[in-house]
């Protein structure tokens, strides 16, 4: 580390952003993260934390234990809107499969986790960086807030799908393609959710319904629909229950439950092609910013972990001089892996949302004759596609440098 501790900006205080932050904090960096909003998010969605994921927190000593404290139940799979299972999985088949079983948590107790083991004043809310000049050298940042304008030696963009730093600095990049699919989400209070319940997709026709008890006892759901972009419902519970409220149980009671103020929609997006690179001179960006990509592998969150990993171990020794190669070893590192998922969440989803009946009907058959090891194959990619870079140790052991 050099003799003058060196100073990162990092552009939102999302999943991303904030395993960016910690990860550069504990390799020695002063750490400096502009949310733009007001607070800490109360409100929200779940987020399911693959194999992958838990092994890049892992690697920098960051034990979500003390936040989730259970796991996931013992069932996951798809089922059809009449509770027919199509496929159905053991967890702990995918913890001897893969070291580890998936974690489901609320976002916000996962980023609170984050912001918690960063040090007093690190998350600044109510902050947005406005620009980012001059990467090739020491990027010139100006905030909102006025107080943080000056130079830095690192930024991390990790402003989300509609970056501002990627329009900026990609200005001829297409940009977002929608899905063709929105999305509900919302979350349930323990009381409101079933007792013992599965973690399951069902598939109707150009219809979703997800159910994922969370670590805190509280229940995940979400809901999606092909539909026109921009299409919003006056009465959200009305247009759950009129699409929803016929398949099987536990959905139907859970939808009485939702309490429709609390529920969040937003159009399903991925980028429309893979930006060429994650750098530019002393800025990177990870996450949303990098690859935005639909939910449909629930790899977003998860790839953000491994960028936010994999780039302050390759910037960790890289010296004042060194950030831009260092950078550029981070897009080598990351934009094939990031931009293969990508593009197999776009296909999943297009298979998910099939709606001509005779489609939806092989669909499911498909599914329901693949074998169980050939699916468990199909998850290694995503699973054991992360690799520890050279010189790391995980918590649970290995070799080479702690962090």
């Amino acid at each position: 580390m050099s003799a003058v501790q060196r100073h990162a900006v990092v552009a939102g205080a999302g999943i991303g952003g904030l395993t960016a932050a910690l990860a550069l904090h504990r390799k020695g960096w002063r750490v400096t993260v502009c949310e733009r909003a007001p607070g800490p998010a109360a409100a929200g969605a779940g987020i399911v934390l693959a194999p992958n994921a838990l092994r890049a927190l892992d690697a920098i000593g960051f034990d979500l234990t003390r936040t989730a404290g259970r796991t996931l139940p013992a069932a996951m799979g798809l089922r059809r809107p009449d509770g027919r299972w199509l496929s159905r999985a053991d967890t702990a088949a995918l913890a001897a499969r893969y070291g580890g079983p998936p974690l489901a948590l609320h976002r916000s107790a996962l980023a609170d986790a984050l912001a918690g083991a960063l040090p007093g004043g690190t998350v600044r809310y109510g902050v947005t960086v406005t620009s980012v000049d001059g990467a090739d050298g020491f990027p010139v940042v100006r905030t909102s807030a006025g107080d943080l304008d000056g130079s830095a030696d690192l930024v991390v963009a990790a402003d989300g799908i509609h970056s501002p730093l990627r329009r900026r600095y990609f200005p001829d990049h297409p940009g977002l393609r929608h899905s063709g699919e929105t999305a509900w989400r919302t979350v349930l209070p323990a009381s409101a959710g079933p007792k013992g319940a599965a973690t399951a997709e069902t598939w109707g026709r150009g219809e979703r319904f997800g159910v994922v008890p969370l670590a805190d006892g509280r229940t995940y759901v979400y809901a999606t629909a092909v539909v026109p972009e921009g299409y919003r419902p006056a009465d959200v519970r009305a247009e759950l229950l009129h699409r929803y409220g016929a398949w099987h149980d536990p959905i139907p009671a859970l939808l009485q439950r939702i309490d429709p103020a609390a529920v969040l929609q937003h159009d399903l997006y991925d980028l429309a092609a893979p930006l060429p690179r994650f750098h530019h001179g002393r800025l990177a960006w990870l996450g949303d910013a990098a690859h935005a990509m639909t939910p449909n592998l629930g790899q977003g969150g998860c790839q953000a972990v491994e960028d936010a990993v994999v780039l302050a171990h390759l910037l960790d020794g890289a010296g004042a001089g060194g950030v831009p190669a260092a950078l550029a070893a981070y897009s080598a590192a990351r934009c094939a892996r990031t931009d293969a998922i990508r593009v197999r969440a776009r296909r999943a989803g297009r298979i998910a949302a099939l709606s001509h009946p005779l489609a939806a009907a092989l669909r499911d058959l498909a599914v329901r004759v693949t074998p169980d090891r050939a699916a468990h194959r199909a998850m290694d990619g995503l699973f054991d596609g992360f690799t520890l870079p050279a010189g790391i140790t995980t918590a649970s052991g290995g070799v080479g440098t702690r962090w």
